[in-house]
């Protein structure tokens, strides 16, 4: 007993650092979300065509950070489901039913770019599909197929959509005054509004990000259960993985960035059709850095940042709830919203690192648990009845 929970430190340790990575990666592209409009997200060009160096910034984040830090967390998040199938059926719902109702929470009351409600809605879908599945080769087969019919769907969208784009892509001058106006007054008003933005996203949930979503989680799963998450091969063989896979990537992705750009940010090209290429590389992306990742564990793990990346992972859900705090604070309660463009905000990312660091580090020095996942644990353990008889009979 002590012998395989001696064992299983490394491996836990490696996918801990990972998931760090991909908490405070996400954060690059959150915090435009946070500090500009809501078109600004996808469109450079929501308010005209921007200035170079916001151009110049939008490209490479795009190319380098746009979806991938996200397919990093969903296929870890699928590897986690896949660890915790021993749990049993009553656990596993317990869990991914509080994640609804603490995503439901964050994308009503603090932010409308929430991810947590979407992950455990599809989460509830795919552990079933996990403990299910006869064999590794099923999973990840499953996974890419489920993949491509989001991308597919994303692909129809482009086709049959209407040419001219709406306010969530173009908006007009009230529109935006309108926003900036709910963000900054809070209250009953930003409420109200984010329940429309969620209702909106369950329906792009539904119809085509669930199916990507879904893929990843299972495609994660597989990876699992391969042993290419828990760190079973070479060093030298991730280096080698990663090689390959994040310039096949970006050699997928780089037309369709130039072209976007070419066709200043037209709506139905980049609103759709160039987004395709983004979904397909961004999972080779994501596994490239996963395996760069895990080829360089060994040096990572002896040095301070390793440690540091580690210790924000085992916090991820209390640092990614973190971030939005901290983010909405300096941009809605402080007025910073809409003060800076794409590259001073990035400017910004560091600092709010720091606090994930710190945070994170200081935390784990007096308690083994994160604050929001000791709650998870707690609510998850009540919901689930903590009865280990049933749970076991559940299996």
């Amino acid at each position: 007993m002590n012998n395989q929970s001696t064992a299983s430190l490394p491996r836990i340790a490696t996918l801990d650092c990972v998931r760090g990575i991909a908490i405070l990666g996400i954060l690059l592209l959150n915090i435009s979300a946070f500090g500009l409009p809501k078109a600004a997200y996808l469109n450079p060009a929501y308010a005209g065509l921007p200035a170079l160096r916001d151009a110049w910034t939008w490209a490479l984040l795009d190319l380098l950070a746009q979806a991938k830090f996200l397919a990093m967390f969903a296929l870890l998040f699928g590897a986690g489901l896949q660890l915790l199938l021993h749990r049993g059926k009553g656990w596993m719902r317990a869990r991914l039913s509080w994640l609804v109702l603490f995503g439901l929470g964050h994308a009503i009351f603090l932010w409308d770019g929430d991810i947590l409600l979407a992950y455990g809605l599809i989460g509830l879908v795919c552990w079933r599909m996990i403990r299910e599945a006869k064999d590794t080769f099923t999973l990840l087969k499953t996974g890419v197929v489920l993949y491509l019919i989001g991308v597919a769907v994303l692909l129809l969208l482009g086709v049959i959509s209407h040419p001219e784009p709406g306010s969530f892509w173009q908006p007009g001058p009230a529109v935006l005054q309108y926003e900036q106006f709910w963000k900054l007054q809070g209250g009953m008003e930003a409420w109200r509004n984010r329940v429309d933005l969620l209702s909106s996203s369950l329906l792009a949930i539904g119809a085509q990000y669930g199916w990507e979503l879904a893929g990843m989680m299972l495609f994660g799963a597989g990876l699992m259960r391969s042993g290419w998450l828990r760190g079973h091969f070479s060093p030298g063989y991730y280096r080698r993985q990663a090689a390959w896979l994040i310039p096949l990537a970006l050699m997928i992705q780089l037309p369709a960035v130039a072209l976007q750009w070419h066709m200043q940010w037209d709506y139905r090209w980049s609103g759709f059709l160039l987004q395709v290429p983004r979904e397909l590389g961004a999972p080779l992306q994501a596994m490239g850095y996963l395996a760069l990742c895990y080829g360089f564990w060994p040096q990572l793990a002896r040095l301070p940042v390793g440690r540091w990346l580690t210790q924000v992972g085992r916090m991820a859900l209390s640092n990614y709830l973190l971030q939005t705090l901290v983010c909405t604070t300096l941009f809605y309660r402080f007025g910073w919203y809409q003060q800076f463009d794409r590259l001073q905000l990035l400017a910004l990312v560091p600092l709010v690192w720091v606090v994930n660091l710190v945070f994170s580090t200081l935390w784990l020095r007096y308690f083994t648990q994160g604050p929001m996942e000791w709650l998870w644990r707690k609510l998850t353990a009540l919901g689930a009845g903590n009865n280990d008889r049933r749970r076991q009979s559940e299996i």
